[in-house]
């Protein structure tokens, strides 16, 4: 039985997150109806993350287990063309050692988050970055995020609903950049907590507008408290790059 890694992206607007769920739609119920509608079997496809409600991919990986072998450049057609009207594409297919695992072989994820600071209303970008119209020095973000990096307890950044066994995450990368009227932060990790890559975000814009400074962000990190975390960064913004194996 044939294994497939499939790479994958999606505009996450239309879904109730990567999972599947019983009466909403989701990005893996459509990847696996695409799979049935081409083998005629009910298969899991088992993803590298469980992006939320409205987060997109450029990059996301799955697997799946196929009963026939089919050309890697057929499977991936196939399957594109059952998910069509859908906003998924899956980008490449290719076929691994069963002990290949989308999620458990993962060493690196990357994702990025789109800020448009922006007094006007957007328009190419709505429901693909979040606006913010209060100016933001990206400056003082960026000094503030490295306060983030490597090995923590990111319990203030956890949401409540979380199911990792630990807080403890290791953070390799948090930067910010500014191009024009848009920020991105760009973060990696080998893993990350529910709705770490957001809270993050939202305090490091609370640095950008002055509530916060470096050290309020410390303070927030080291008090491992919910509570202490500033906004929570709307979904749309988040866009999960890439997964290294």
């Amino acid at each position: 039985m044939p294994r497939y890694k499939l790479t994958i992206e999606y505009d996450g607007a239309p879904f109730f997150g990567w999972q599947v769920q019983e009466t909403l739609p989701s990005v893996q119920g459509a990847l696996q109806a695409a799979v049935k509608a081409m083998t005629g079997a009910d298969l899991r496809v088992h993803g590298a993350g469980r992006t939320d409600a409205g987060v997109h991919a450029r990059g996301q990986v799955a697997h799946v287990d196929v009963d026939k072998q089919f050309p890697p450049g057929r499977f991936r057609d196939g399957l594109n063309a059952h998910l069509r009207p859908h906003p998924i594409a899956v980008l490449e297919a290719e076929i691994v050692p069963d002990t290949f695992e989308a999620r458990f072989s993962a060493v690196k994820r990357h994702y990025r988050y789109r800020i448009i600071n922006t007094r006007a209303n957007l328009a190419l970008d709505v429901g693909h970055a979040w606006r913010v119209p209060r100016k933001l020095d990206a400056d003082a973000m960026h000094a503030a995020a490295q306060r983030l990096l490597g090995k923590h307890d990111f319990t203030t950044f956890r949401d409540t609903e979380c199911q990792a066994k630990s807080p403890e995450k290791t953070l390799d990368q948090l930067e910010v950049m500014r191009d024009g009227r848009e920020i991105t932060i760009i973060t990696s990790a080998r893993s990350f907590l529910h709705s770490q890559v957001r809270s993050m975000v939202g305090s490091l814009v609370w640095v950008g507008e002055g509530r916060w400074t470096a050290d309020d962000l410390s303070a927030a990190l080291a008090a491992r408290n919910r509570t202490a975390c500033g906004i929570v960064a709307p979904p749309e913004g988040l866009y999960l790059m890439k997964v290294e194996y």
